[in-house]
């Protein structure tokens, strides 16, 4: 183990953070997650959960740490100055500002991630009306590398491509680059690419080593996907806070509220519903949520018709800002309602493999749970039953699926030395 090069990987999901330690051979060797104190839209809770749990990993554990990379939420956008101080509060993806429609239609194309009122454009817009152009914009991942290297020049590819970023012509749209504010967006490199060295100073404050490399990762439910190790038929479906999709394929499809990545050399595509656990602890504690699932026959059908969003709006399956929720009625039976909020989430992931699959995607011939709802065997069920594919689950944290970004650039780097020796 002394000898041992080992990566690290930091996922800031919606209501928390991760860390996870791994070697080569992509064992888990510590993980630990933490809350944030107030929610999402703080970055100082981003911070105190970074530091809280960068400090706790074991000193024999650290002393061999090589490279990092960062995950993040990756519409959550935060502006800051040139120095990352933030201005204000971040932005979560969830919130929409079906105001800026017009705006956003001259600025990027049509039918894109960035092209929905839901996307970072939107908020984007939102806080340089309210702040003014001369602000730097950073999505959750990228803020933090910042805050990891003390530079803040930096934006990964995959965090970006709500705020328009292209990754084809890897560029920004013609009608955000002409714009007085082009100046807050970040210089953008491909996920895995080699960021820097964390400052020293920063190393010495978390217990980190000196010339550890910061590795441009990923969003959270990308990392979650590395994570799953996926087959070339598998699905992936990330059960968190939010009800996320996604498959490697071979060739990107295009489509409102459809998110298409390069990770890891191949094409990642999907979509993310607002819909997911959040809603189901709106009216649940956990040990209630496992309580009442046992009393559920998720061989019968709830007979209950929900639309378990957190709020109006959605991005995917169907991206429509004005789609109200629909959470009534509820029965007197707690277990019941569980039922048909359990049914309506499986039905808005059962839209989402089809939606994919419309536009082009192969369909999935099983599906990879990840997230705290993979672990409920009666949902489990439900969703096979709507879905028509067999579910299983993975255990492996998000947090592990983005330290492989960093264990890749990591080989990569000592192949490149050997060549030359």
């Amino acid at each position: 183990m002394q000898d041992e090069p080992l990566v690290l990987g930091i996922d800031l999901g919606t209501s928390g953070v991760r860390v996870a330690v791994i070697n080569a051979a992509r064992e888990l060797l510590h993980t630990e997650a933490t809350s944030y104190a107030e929610g999402i839209q703080r970055p100082d809770d981003w911070l105190e959960a970074c530091r809280s749990l960068l400090n706790s990993i074991p000193d024999t554990l650290c002393a061999c740490l090589r490279a990092l990379a960062v995950d993040g939420t990756s519409g959550t956008l935060l502006a800051c100055d040139h120095r990352g101080v933030p201005l204000t509060e971040a932005l979560s993806y969830a919130r929409a500002y079906p105001e800026h429609g017009e705006r956003i239609h001259d600025l990027v194309p049509q039918g894109g991630p960035a092209s929905s009122s839901s996307g970072s454009v939107a908020r984007a817009l939102h806080l340089i009306d309210q702040l003014g152009p001369k602000l730097l914009l950073r999505h959750q991942a990228d803020w933090i590398n910042g805050w990891l290297l003390d530079d803040w020049r930096w934006g990964e590819e995959g965090n970006n491509l709500r705020l328009g970023w292209d990754l084809d012509s890897k560029s920004w749209p013609a009608g955000i680059a002409a714009q007085e504010w082009a100046q807050a967006l970040p210089e953008v490199r491909a996920s895995g690419a080699v960021l820097g060295i964390i400052d020293a100073g920063r190393a010495d404050e978390l217990g980190l080593p000196h010339g550890l490399q910061v590795v441009a990762g990923t969003t959270d439910s990308n990392a979650a996907v590395l994570a799953a190790d996926p087959g070339p038929d598998d699905g992936v479906t990330v059960l968190g806070t939010t009800l996320v999709m996604k498959r490697f394929m071979a060739a990107p499809i295009r489509g409102a509220g459809v998110t298409v990545h390069r990770v890891g050399g191949q094409w990642l595509c999907g979509g993310a519903s607002n819909a997911g656990g959040g809603v189901l602890r709106r009216f649940f504690s956990d040990d209630l949520l496992a309580e009442l699932s046992r009393q559920i026959d998720p061989e019968r059908d709830s007979g209950l018709t929900l639309r378990p969003l957190p709020g109006r709006g959605e991005r995917f399956p169907v991206d429509d800002p004005d789609l109200q929720p629909v959470l009534e009625p509820r029965p007197v039976s707690d277990a019941l309602y569980l039922h048909g909020l359990l049914e309506g989430l499986a039905e808005i992931e059962a839209k989402g493999w089809a939606r994919l699959t419309e536009l082009g995607a192969d369909p999935p011939t099983r599906v990879v749970s990840l997230g705290g709802g993979a672990r409920n065997p009666q949902w489990r069920r439900i969703r096979e039953r709507r879905i028509g594919l067999p579910v299983v689950s993975c255990r492996q944290p998000p947090a592990a699926g983005v330290a492989r970004l960093a264990l890749l650039a990591l080989q990569a780097r000592e192949s490149r030395r050997f060549e030359m020796e």
